[in-house]
């Protein structure tokens, strides 16, 4: 998500960053950049934020690396790991530059300071988007290589030698004449001197650990079962519980509350009213969920949103029939009129929820001046600036305390800070400054909005005599993303939401006479990016259009993609190297079948072929999935492939089994029997192979989602010659 603020915003992080551009990265760090400085104070740090990154502690603190007199490396991760292995990929770079042992390298989160910490590409801190190693590689290596450089000169002064004679190996300084000191042992005569301007970065024949598999930094805690590592650990003393009774219906109200038999349960502080809902306040979890069902509310539902997905359905599909605004210009009719095989084909999308294994929670203590904020946050700088607004104070009065996070996909970083501002009314209600630990259950995460929108597709496409595609028409019905939101101005243009249509109109096939438009309808449900955001479902929809038009002009279907992509070496190349590890044309098991797509999204190339049986009653089981990445410089390839892996994964579930429907406004889904998740019978055994390239790193905790879709679809396509348009496989419609 947020990748669309890449072009305006896009810095040479991710490419060779030149000097002129090394020497600003040094200024912008208030000009001891990546040194080692005991006690430097980082401008807004203070109080419970400070602690968090160890200031004071006897160590040496910079924007990104600090160095304990045990030698201990911390690096200060300035992104969110919600399980995608950014912490280690951020201690690699660090380390490699440092030329510390791996081993004696840990990983904090950085306090909220948009100063010293923003995403080179978004301009404020967060993460999302697949982004942090594009937008970090190069800051990170240059903060390790400035450490070194100056902890070398600080042992050269020491034993009075030239400083190109002094080595720096494995978290040790040498000199030729037997000399040498533990890193932690020169950091604070390293702090006092001032840094490089464009320390030397090693070539990558030199490079030790980018390129290698290493265990993430985060095994040993989640295994071991670590106290206090995700924001739903996070138990301040002196705090109470909080749950909210939220509407059944988006934009509904509170008319009227009765809470006497909910106040009477044992535990239970007190109930009230709020904008956000009723607060149930507790001193514990259970007896403020078991209140908070006790609660009699009436809502008011005259501004909420009353429509169901049946009827929300035939309105797109209605719409999908008319002409709109246009996203991508050509004259497809005039196109289409000279083809010798046109296919059309209607699809529909559902509602999907992130669902992620942490539900959302919030400890916020706030004592009326300032707040302190313990999340598992993904946008620091857009929370600090919402939980200000909402509390009356300002952005640089609220510390937040970033922890791990069980995964998001999306949803902890929404453009309102939705979750944010609802902790700071419970706490504005509270009024007092006790801690309060806001907590959502699976009902409340499931039923609490912000989905990927639902989405409806109309495609008609035609392949010539010479079996090329000669004109595409393709009609998108779905809720904006973007609209109303503080990046709507960056991606919102002439009524185009380009998340609505990205994957379409900017796709890398050779198209002439394509034509996109795009129907923005107004539905009172709240949605949000969801993992690989707009590819979710171009993605699924251009790839099957692919396999479907192959079919009609009778051509093999990776043929006819390679015939497609003469402009995209590397999403050729991917192509085929799926293709020849899943022994594409080779013979199958009887009852087996195969499909294969391939896609772009987030600067990196995926292809996928998905190897499928038909079960009684039409079942699909995906047997095994090969896939082919393209992601640039391959900092740790294992994680890699677990990304990859787990983008399979999630994107499965969504096609086989998710659906968020409602009935007059009111979700049908409350928790993991009626929203079902991927089972482990349904996971395919997955081979990944990463393509070797020095290009500039590129995401991957995305792109592995959009391909495998309609990899899958192809598959029962190819079995059955019908091609599922309605999603989840579970929805009956097959064309």
């Amino acid at each position: 998500m947020l990748h669309y603020l890449e072009q305006p915003l896009r810095l040479a992080a991710a490419t060779a960053m030149s000097d002129t551009s090394r020497r600003s990265f040094l200024k912008a760090t208030g000009g001891i950049g990546v040194g080692l400085v005991i006690g430097f104070a980082v401008p807004g740090l203070a109080g419970p934020a400070r602690a968090a990154t160890g200031a004071g502690a006897g160590g040496a603190l910079t924007p990104f690396v600090r160095i304990a007199p045990d030698g201990t490396v911390t690096v200060i991760s300035k992104h969110l790991d919600k399980g995608q292995g950014t912490a280690t990929g951020l201690a690699t770079l660090v380390a490699e530059e440092l030329d510390a042992k791996i081993e004696s390298v840990r990983v904090e989160f950085a306090p909220a300071n948009a100063e010293l910490y923003k995403n080179l590409l978004f301009g404020v801190q967060g993460t999302g988007g697949s982004t942090a190693m594009a937008n970090s590689f190069q800051q990170y290596r240059t903060a390790g290589a400035a450490a070194r450089a100056m902890l070398r000169q600080a042992a050269a002064t020491a034993w009075g030698v030239p400083v190109d004679e002094v080595k720096a190996a494995d978290g040790m300084l040498s000199h030729a004449s037997g000399k040498s000191a533990g890193y932690g042992e020169m950091a604070a005569a390293a702090s006092a001197l001032s840094p490089p301007e464009a320390p030397a970065l090693k070539q990558p024949s030199e490079w030790r650990y980018i390129g290698k598999s290493f265990p993430r930094v985060d095994v040993p805690m989640k295994t071991q079962g670590a106290t206090g590592a995700f924001g739903l650990d996070v138990d301040i003393p002196g705090r109470i519980v909080a749950v909210l009774a939220r509407a059944p219906k988006f934009g509904a109200t509170v008319k009227s509350v009765k809470a006497e038999a909910a106040k009477a349960v044992r535990d239970v502080i007190d109930v009230r009213p709020s904008p956000a809902g009723v607060i149930v306040f507790a001193k514990s979890t259970w007896p403020a969920i078991k209140a908070r069902d006790l609660l009699e509310i009436e809502w008011d539902y005259s501004s909420a949103e009353t429509r169901g997905t049946a009827e929300l359905l035939a309105e797109y599909r209605d719409l999908a029939g008319k002409p709109g605004p246009v996203a991508r210009d050509a004259d497809a009719d005039a196109a289409l009129a000279g083809a010798k095989h046109v296919v059309e084909l209607e699809y529909s999308f559902p509602y999907l929820a992130h669902a992620p294994m942490e539900t959302l929670d919030v400890t916020i203590r706030f004592d009326g001046a300032k707040a302190t904020i313990w999340t598992g946050s993904q946008l620091q700088t857009v929370d600090q600036m919402v939980a200000g607004a909402v509390l009356g104070v300002g952005p640089q009065d609220i510390a937040i305390e970033t922890s791990w996070a069980g995964g998001s996909f999306g949803r902890r970083a929404v453009p309102n800070s939705d979750y944010i501002a609802e902790a700071c009314i419970v706490a504005k209600v509270w009024g007092q400054p006790d801690p309060v630990k806001v907590i959502w259950t699976r009902e409340d995460d499931l039923r609490g909005g912000y989905y990927r929108p639902m989405y409806v597709h109309r495609v008609r496409a035609g392949v010539g005599a010479d079996g090329r595609i000669v004109g595409w028409m393709h009609r998108v019905v779905g809720q904006s993303i973007f609209t109303g939101t503080a990046f709507e101005k960056f991606v919102v243009h002439n009524g185009i939401d380009h998340a609505s249509v990205e994957g379409a109109v900017d796709t890398p096939y050779s198209i002439p006479g394509m034509r996109v438009e795009l129907h923005t309808p107004k539905v009172g449900v709240p949605v949000l990016w969801w993992r690989s955001v707009g590819h979710t479902h171009t993605a699924y929809v251009m790839e099957t259009m692919m396999d479907a038009l192959a079919s009609a002009s009778g051509q093999d279907p990776v043929a006819f993609r390679l015939a497609h992509l003469d402009g995209d070496a590397r999403k050729a190349g991917v192509l085929r190297l799926a293709a020849e590890k899943a022994g594409w044309g080779s013979p199958l098991p009887a009852g087996r079948s195969r499909g294969i797509a391939v896609h772009k999204s987030f600067s990196s190339y995926v292809a996928e072929v998905a190897e499928v049986s038909i079960g009684d009653g039409g079942a699909v089981k995906v047997e095994r999935v090969v896939a082919a990445v393209d992601c640039g410089v391959p900092i740790n390839p294992d994680n890699i492939r677990a990304q990859i892996e787990g983008g399979i994964g999630y994107g499965l579930g969504a096609i086989l089994r998710n659906a968020i429907t409602l009935t007059d406004g009111v979700v049908d889904q409350s928790n993991f029997d009626t929203y079902e998740s991927l089972r482990i019978d349904d996971m395919p055994t997955v081979e990944v192979h990463i393509v070797p390239s020095t290009e500039a790193p590129t995401g991957v905790g995305e792109p592995g989602t959009p391909p495998i879709g309609p990899a899958v679809a192809n598959a029962v396509f190819a079995a059955k010659g019908s091609m599922p348009v309605n999603l989840p496989f579970t929805t009956e419609g097959h064309a």
